[in-house]
């Protein structure tokens, strides 16, 4: 059963009706593209087909829409600052091994996707792959897995500011109020076709819920429904923060430019940052994770 308030991706060239009916007048044709709609309601006419309704009164046929489950995946909120690092599987099934470059070791258990994990210790592998130490003798490859650790403040952010950071290479975000992280996750951010830009940027504009369209006429069109909790950072090239119903795939570049967040996510940075004393900073940069050797020597 549908849920009410769900969104689905439209076929390409589907026709939109005025009527849940095929011989009811066409509406529109909705073009080819990464279309998705919000879903009103659906229901079997009386001819028995399923029909979806979408932007009240206009009508879909099932074959002409797949519906989609956002993901119920949510980041850590922290009350103390983190003493090592951390993050999360972002692979499914990783069997880990007893030393770095060993063969995976299945009396180890096995780590799925999301799967919560501290950093112990960090050594450096062959072909300069580094692997963590996750601790009760279990190291993991570091392609498995993003990483978060507390970073400096930018110069531009005052001490009692906040200020998020979005780990290009890691593909994570963390939240700080001045010096102190109080909240990481995974996003996705620009596939390497649409990069997201790096800079220090602050938020400028911020709707609860709204629509996104672009690259009309091109092979990347995409139309989006309902996003929620967008906050624009990088107005010249229309990047923002925001919710996404779409897709599951946190932890790797996924977007055309914009910050892919779950929606618990964005909906936590959201009314966060709403309490904020400024304009909410947002630091986008491509981390070294060689660095993170340097804790461990």
């Amino acid at each position: 059963m549908v849920v009410l308030g769900t969104a689905g991706r439209l076929a390409d060239n589907a026709n939109v009706y005025a009527e849940p009916n095929r011989a009811a007048p066409i509406v529109r044709n909705v073009g080819d593209g990464y279309l998705f709609a919000t879903v009103r309601s659906w229901f079997d006419n009386e001819a028995g087909e399923t029909w979806y309704e979408i932007n009240y009164g206009e009508y879909v046929h099932v074959d002409d829409i797949n519906m989609v489950s956002p993901s119920d995946f949510q980041g850590v909120a922290l009350n103390s600052q983190p003493q090592r690092p951390f993050g999360w599987v972002v692979v499914r099934d990783v069997v880990p091994s007893r030393e770095p470059d060993g063969e995976p070791d299945e009396s180890l258990g096995q780590l799925i996707r999301y799967d919560f994990i501290e950093v112990y210790d960090i050594a450096l592998g062959e072909e300069d792959w580094l692997w963590y130490d996750i601790g009760d003798g279990r190291w993991i490859k570091q392609t498995n897995f993003s990483l978060v650790d507390v970073d400096t403040r930018p110069p531009d952010v005052a001490e009692d500011e906040f200020w998020v950071e979005v780990d290009l290479f890691e593909q994570t975000f963390a939240a700080y109020e001045g010096d102190q992280m109080v909240y990481a996750t995974l996003i996705s951010s620009g596939l390497n076709r649409w990069p997201t830009r790096e800079g220090l940027f602050q938020v400028e504009q911020r709707y609860e819920e709204y629509k996104m369209s672009g690259a009309e006429g091109r092979v990347d069109y995409y139309f989006l429904e309902d996003i929620p909790y967008i906050m624009y950072f990088d107005m010249f090239n229309g990047i923002a923060l925001h919710g996404t119903y779409w897709h599951d795939r946190f932890g790797y570049k996924h977007s055309h430019g914009c910050v892919n967040m779950t929606i618990l996510d964005a909906e936590w940075a959201f009314k966060w940052s709403d309490e904020a004393p400024n304009d909410l900073w947002v630091w986008v940069h491509t981390s070294d994770p060689m660095t993170h050797l340097e804790q461990f020597e």
